[in-house]
């Protein structure tokens, strides 16, 4: 085998961040009754939340806030576009949203068969991840992923963020792998892609949304299944 160590985005590649995100909101959305405060349409309250998340997640990505600025000023930006200034509201769904969204368990076609398969053959599967360690390993817990995964690297227990080169160089230290027997496999260009190659390490871009690379990666599939391909 040409790679052994095979580090794994969590969100948007194996774990389906966006249906799964969406439930939760919609929940909130229902309990907090948001359509007796002005946010009749949660079709748009949604949207809008999309919007806000990703522009604070890259200002986050890049040192600009805090993770806790982050967590609850989504909610907060989100309610705004309802002209709706209710900051206690707002820190309130944050704390809600973040105990209900890590026991979702939706995942994207095919992960667990592949995942299995993957082991099977003898590869040695991690996780890199941007995402928080509580929340990252209660994500894998409910989904039924935890046993796949030798390592799991989180953003907060590295000091470090994709696309930075320090946390794939942590990665690396602590599962004992080396550049020419790894491979990254996710589906965000800048982040996992980018900051692979920037670290000297191969990549799979987990095309999901079929979109055309600005890059060029080692691989490229559009579904988990078409890594039986390569691997």
């Amino acid at each position: 085998m040409q790679y052994k160590h095979l580090f794994f985005d969590l969100d948007h590649t194996l774990w389906d961040f966006e249906a799964n995100s969406r439930q939760t909101l919609e929940e909130l959305y229902h309990s907090l009754n948001l359509s007796e405060r002005g946010v009749h349409d949660f079709e748009l309250f949604h949207r809008c939340y999309i919007v806000h998340n990703d522009k604070l997640w890259e200002r986050y990505r890049n040192g600009y806030i805090k993770v806790d600025e982050l967590r609850w000023k989504r909610m907060w930006l989100t309610l705004l576009d309802f002209k709706i200034g209710d900051e206690p509201l707002a820190r309130k769904m944050d704390v809600l949203f973040l105990e209900a969204l890590p026991t979702r368990k939706i995942l994207f076609p095919h992960t667990l068969e592949v995942l299995q398969y993957l082991k099977d053959k003898g590869y040695v599967l991690h996780l890199i991840t941007n995402g928080f360690e509580k929340t990252q390993h209660s994500k894998l817990q409910h989904a039924g992923l935890t046993g796949y995964f030798t390592e799991v690297i989180t953003s907060e227990g590295s000091g470090s963020l994709k696309p930075h080169k320090e946390i794939f160089e942590y990665a690396l230290r602590k599962t004992g792998a080396d550049r020419p027997g790894s491979i990254m496999l996710g589906d965000n260009v800048e982040v996992d892609i980018q900051g692979a190659m920037n670290a000297g390490i191969d990549q799979v871009y987990v095309n999901h949304l079929d979109q055309e690379p600005v890059i060029r990666p080692t691989y490229t599939v559009r579904s988990l299944k078409e890594l039986e391909r390569i691997f």
